[in-house]
Order: C-alpha cells, then structure tokens, then sequence
C-alpha cells in the first residue's frame, strides 16, 4: 500500500500526522501533533517540517517562518511565553542579531 492524496495517520508513540501524502511521504501541506502537545501546521517534503509554517512547543511559544529538513532556517519570528516576538533570521539553534517587537 502506498499512500497517496490527503489522509490521517498515527504512529505507534503517538504521533499523529493529518495532511497530504505523496509517494508514501508525508509531502504537501498538513499538520503534525506530537504526545508532548507540541504542533507543527505546515509545509512538508520528504517526511521533514520543509517550506513555511508553525511550531508551537508545549509551554506555548512558537516559531514562525522557514523550515529546511526539520531545521528551523531563515527568515521567522519566535513568540515567547510572554507574548514578546523576536524577528530575525534562523540558522537551527542558532539565532545571532535578533530583533525584539514591540506593542506600543
């Protein structure tokens, strides 16, 4: 069997993956829930976070923006759990020159 079109699925430790399959990869748009209550809402290629989208951690912060092969890279915006944003450019863990938006 090898899955195609759009579809649901749940791994054994409880991941569960709802989006667009392509040759048995998760490929397209689509959203991944993890048991920690992370989520991922985005673009996919090759069963890896790849194009645009959005990760919410379980403390509730996020990050927006770019992805390479699960990696966050290039441009994004992280939301902590104050609410204060942070712009700038991604390269995984890395994070130099970051600038903080304000509300006013």
């Amino acid at each position: 069997m090898v899955r195609c079109g759009a579809g649901k699925h749940t791994s054994a430790d409880g991941v569960i993956y709802t989006g667009e399959w392509r040759e048995d990869r998760m490929n397209g748009n689509g959203t991944m829930q993890h048991p920690s209550g992370a989520i991922y809402e985005g673009e996919f290629k090759d069963n890896m976070y790849h194009g645009t989208g959005t990760y919410t951690f379980p403390d509730s912060s996020s990050y927006k923006g770019h992805f390479h092969k699960n990696r966050l890279e290039g441009e994004g915006a992280f939301t902590d759990t104050q609410g204060m944003v942070w712009t700038g450019e991604f390269h995984g863990k890395a994070a130099l020159g970051l600038k903080m938006t304000h509300n006013i």
